[in-house]
């Protein structure tokens, strides 16, 4: 039987706004959904997780923004990715409360895939890195799908960093605004994941109330699924395809919530 290649199937395009030019990796039909790779890169289970999306009826757009499309993960290739990362001015990754310069980029790219997809509007997920990017997203009133997978960034350092939501003040009170009119985001993270902090999440159940919903899956010490302490990565990495599993519940909630807001 042949192997299927981490990104067969997907059309390779460019895409350029603002002076920011990069590859996106199309494919499917129906509402568009922007899947956002994490560090290092756009993995085969990126991948595997994007053609899930697929699946689920929707139209993706996976832009690669660092890393090399289809490689697998490893420690070498984690470094070298997040060091890059961590310098370029696309993303201002040790910056406290100012939203990435990528984002707008990301916004442009969500309204061209709804202008040529159709539906009610757009949504998004960001893993690690990437994973506050989507909320950024929702300041366009286009993104009606936000997810954040394991959002890390600012990095976990110090009180303020932890609470942190990687966004700009202003940029904030706009998507508070867009939840009291019916908005909604979904986050997800392991509870003894060091890099995603408890207080970030009840930031954003402080600040957005009931349009923020929260999964946080069990990985403390002796849990009843045997999760590693380490888990980080919710539909990727450390993700389990078997039912009943928090990660297999985590990851139909996901393609629910996308069918909830861009299927109506």
């Amino acid at each position: 039987m042949a192997t299927v290649q981490p990104l067969e199937g997907f059309e390779a395009q460019e895409f350029e706004h603002d002076g920011i030019r990069r590859q996106v990796f199309h494919g499917g039909t129906g509402p568009a959904v922007i899947v956002i790779h994490e560090v290092p890169g756009i993995t085969p289970l990126v991948a595997a997780f994007a053609r899930r999306v697929i699946d689920q009826g929707y139209s993706v757009r996976m832009p690669s923004l660092f890393g090399t499309p289809g490689k697998a993960m490893s420690v070498p290739y984690v470094i070298k990715s997040l060091t890059g990362a961590c310098v370029a001015r696309e993303f201002n990754a040790l910056a406290l409360d100012r939203t990435p310069v990528i984002t707008g980029w990301l916004r442009a790219l969500a309204a061209e895939a709804h202008e040529e997809c159709g539906g009610p509007g757009v949504g998004a997920i960001g893993m690690c890195f990437t994973g506050g990017f989507a909320l950024g997203m929702m300041v366009d009133e286009r993104m009606l799908a936000p997810v954040l997978s394991q959002p890390s960034v600012p990095f976990p350092l110090g009180k303020k960093r932890k609470a942190a939501v990687g966004i700009s003040d202003e940029d904030f009170e706009r998507v508070k605004a867009r939840a009291r009119q019916g908005g909604c985001v979904l986050g997800m993270r392991f509870t003894n994941d060091p890099a995603v902090a408890p207080e970030r999440f009840e930031t954003l159940r402080r600040e957005l109330g009931n349009a923020f919903i929260g999964i946080e899956i069990d990985s403390s010490k002796g849990n009843p699924h045997g999760i590693s302490r380490m888990a980080h990565s919710v539909v990727t990495e450390h993700f389990v395809d078997e039912a009943e599993h928090p990660t297999f519940v985590a990851m139909e909630r996901v393609l629910s919530f996308f069918d909830e807001r861009l299927k109506n």
